[in-house]
């Protein structure tokens, strides 16, 4: 891949750049909270999941989820992070309604991961690009609960189910210079969190949520300007738009001769734009210290041992391996292993497939199930866990192009067949192909047949090839592939007719 050049933005005869941070929050797949034994279930009944620790009742006492700390612990070494082997949790202060303490416990001075990066891969005017993205770090902390402002007839409520639940903050450096970049390294965070199990990613239910911080600098600049913050961005639509308005109005209000202010800003969808929400805090506004209530958190270079011998196979290896042992380009391989669910479904096709698959296959395996499989998921809203077609019925299709049983098209028929009225066996398209008469026509005698009448047929096609015009000739491929109901094997109906027509001229 390539690197990329600077995304740059032209206004009013002067060069802007983009300069983006992000900061997502990822809620952790723990049965219980980060500091107590409240259940963390999503869709409970308000305020049923808050027990005495989460409401911050007098005498309660936190301890720290061994198990919040583990999902850390795998993060960091995926990321190529330091994990700290002692941080501290410290009280950050603020008053919120849903804050029911008046202070969320944190990290600030010492993260339990410092450092790192993610690569990321995403398309720039037709071109792939790739980046490593530097990450600042990622700390443990607790969520705050929900304000609900609807339906209380004037009123707010206060549900305190999320009050505790366990986060891991993960924070990059400025080195984002697009919205398009942004979203790329949203998605590759969202596929890593969800590949190593530490969240469910469900961005609807609020497990995976970022804030963009977002400046703008005449191009050439290195000092960065100032930057405005937009809150808790729950899907990658919304992170895109929000972004690309952001960075309008700044440019449009300098151009203007004002100045933009540090503040955090809300997106509304509604009217696709950003509006003011409050002045941007400092460090030493939440006035961070110590948590007294909670020790030092000590990690062991065992414990961090134990985690890394149960990581599973990352994409980044993942996808080195694609390129090395089955010749896969590395956008192919970039693209199938964004998540682990496509990994594993391409690689099941590929098992069934030969062992092992050979090159062409394996192209065969990545471009079903980059093309036919992922254009039908995103048209129906479906995980590929979710697919009616199984990886045996791809490999089944492809293996009956390869061996001129059925054409590509009649092939991708069956597909949506299949999807459309899904059965489970993997022999299912060899049934459908014998049920339904579809077997390519590949009888020489049959298809010169087919050509002949073709070519009697449509004497202008004819004499408007011999012209020189190679469109004609495509035309009459299709005649041909229309009498027989595109049961022709296309390479052949292309041999044939080309000789026929050479013969005539």
């Amino acid at each position: 891949m390539n690197a990329p050049q600077a995304a740059l933005v032209r206004r009013a005869g002067r060069t802007w750049e983009v300069v983006i941070g992000l900061e997502t929050h990822v809620q952790l797949a723990t049965t219980s909270k980060m500091f107590s034994g409240a259940a963390t279930a999503f869709g409970a009944e308000p305020n049923t999941q808050a027990c005495a620790i989460d409401l911050a009742l007098p005498g309660v006492l936190p301890v720290a989820n061994r198990a919040a700390v583990e999902c850390a612990i795998r993060f960091g070494l995926a990321v190529g992070a330091q994990i700290a082997p002692r941080s501290v949790f410290a009280r950050k202060n603020y008053f919120y309604p849903d804050l029911p303490k008046g202070y969320q416990i944190s990290q600030y001075e010492t993260p339990v991961v410092a450092g790192g990066h993610l690569t990321i891969a995403w398309e720039q005017d037709g071109v792939a690009c790739e980046r490593a993205v530097r990450l600042t770090r990622a700390h443990l902390e607790e969520d705050a609960g929900k304000s609900l402002h609807e339906d209380f007839q004037g009123y707010s409520g206060i549900d305190l189910n999320r009050a505790g639940t366990p986060l891991l903050e993960i924070v990059t450096e400025p080195d984002l210079r697009s919205a398009r970049e942004a979203v790329a390294y949203a998605r590759a965070l969202h596929g890593l969190v969800v590949w190593l199990g530490i969240c469910d990613g469900n961005m609807q239910e609020g497990s995976f949520r970022c804030d963009a911080n977002v400046s703008v600098r005449i191009h050439g600049s290195t000092e960065l300007g100032t930057r405005c913050e937009i809150k808790n961005l729950n899907s990658f639509r919304f992170l895109e738009r929000a972004i690309d308005f952001e960075v309008r109005r700044q440019i449009d209000l300098i151009d203007d001769g004002g100045k933009v202010v540090q503040e955090t800003r809300l997106y509304d969808p509604d009217r696709d734009e950003t509006r003011s929400m409050r002045s941007k805090e400092d460090a030493h506004d939440y006035r961070y210290f110590p948590d007294p209530d909670l020790p030092t958190l000590e990690i062991a270079p065992h414990w961090i041992d134990t985690v890394r011998a149960g990581l599973p196979e990352l994409p980044s290896a993942r996808r080195e391996r694609y390129e090395r042992d089955y010749a896969l380009s590395a956008y192919d391989a970039t693209t199938l292993t964004a998540s682990r669910a496509a990994a594993d479904y391409f690689e099941s096709v590929l098992s069934v497939l030969g062992n092992p698959p050979n090159a062409a296959q394996a192209k065969s395996a990545a471009n079903w199930v980059m093309g036919e499989v992922a254009a039908a998921l995103n048209r129906d809203g479906l995980d590929i866990g979710a697919a009616p077609v199984t990886p045996g019925q791809v490999a089944s299709l492809i293996r009956r192009v390869d061996d001129g049983t059925v054409s590509g098209k009649i092939a991708r028929e069956l597909f949506a067949l299949l999807w459309a009225e899904p059965q489970p066996a993997d022999d299912a398209p060899d049934r459908l192909i014998d049920a339904r008469g579809l077997r390519q026509i590949s009888d020489s005698g049959a298809i010169d047949k087919l050509v002949d009448e073709v070519i009697a047929a449509n004497p202008k096609s004819v004499e408007e090839f011999r012209a020189g015009k190679e469109k004609a000739f495509n035309a009459l491929v299709g005649q041909v592939m229309k009498a027989s109901r595109g049961k022709a094997n296309p390479q052949q109906v292309n041999d044939s007719l080309r000789a026929r027509l050479d013969q005539s001229r």
